[in-house]
């Protein structure tokens, strides 16, 4: 028996069998946890659907969400509470910024309506379904999840107004946190090395970007999707009841070295 099973987790913003939210259903399916999905539009809905069958789900926990509408978030967690009496977890993998944003000299693309898209869509999202799940959370002292990037911390080529939107988001983390600890809720960021997924397929010179972080990372490799699950899955157990607030790196460790190894 796996230490997430009886769990009940939504995950919010699963892609493809190479997003890094496929790897943390992946990791929380083995761990004996009962998924539910969300998909943006009906242009994802097959792919969530056959996403949701392949972890031991049905299209019946499948609901549709654009996060920047609080409607249909609020109707997420209606239709959830028709099926689950409570909610252990909600991971949140959800980012994006308009592409022109993401080429060129931050300054010359930063426009006041790309701002706003980043940062409701990667950041506030993220407040949305903590408001919105609440009480399905607090029934069973659930946790929430999300995915967050190094750029946040430090500047990294045409991530632009993303890196802004990531630091956002890791401060939403902290107060989350702080506001939902005393009933019993828990908030997590997992900051992952550069992964090959759709999403970053968007950042130019995004090769580049791995070939990089891989020379620069103690470990001399970037990390894998299945890498970043298994400490989803540890971050969302009863295994990590002591930690809340944190932004736990999952790259290999090129967060603590200033530049790669200068070979002899």
């Amino acid at each position: 028996m796996g230490f997430l099973a009886n769990k009940r987790f939504l995950i919010v913003g699963i892609a493809s069998n190479k997003s890094i939210a496929w790897g943390i259903a992946e990791a929380m399916h083995k761990q004996g946890a009962e998924l539910a999905f969300t998909y943006q539009n009906e242009r994802l809905q097959g792919r969530v659907i056959k996403a949701a069958e392949t972890f031991g789900s049905s299209a019946d926990l499948c609901f549709p969400c654009d996060v920047s509408s609080d409607a249909e978030i609020e109707q997420v967690f209606t239709q959830l509470s028709n099926h689950w009496d409570g909610l252990d977890g909600i991971v949140h993998a959800v980012g994006f910024a308009p592409g022109h944003e993401l080429d060129g000299n931050f300054v010359d693309v930063a426009t006041r309506e790309g701002f706003q898209i980043a940062h409701d869509i990667s950041s506030y999202s993220l407040v949305a379904l903590a408001k919105a799940g609440k009480e399905l959370l607090y029934q069973r002292q659930g946790s929430i999840l999300t995915l967050t990037y190094h750029a946040s911390q430090q500047t990294v080529p045409n991530y632009n107004v993303m890196g802004l939107a990531k630091a956002s988001l890791e401060a939403a983390v902290r107060y989350l946190a702080a506001s939902m600890g005393p009933e019993g809720v828990r908030v997590n960021g997992i900051s992952a090395g550069p992964i090959r997924t759709l999403a970053a397929s968007g950042i130019k010179k995004f090769r580049t970007m791995l070939d990089e972080n891989a020379n620069k990372a103690p470990i001399r490799r970037n990390v894998t999707i299945e890498e970043v699950g298994n400490a989803a899955a540890f971050l969302c157990s009863d295994l990590a009841s002591g930690i809340s607030g944190e932004i736990l790196y999952v790259d290999g460790g090129a967060n603590t070295a200033f530049m790669p190894a200068i070979e002899e």
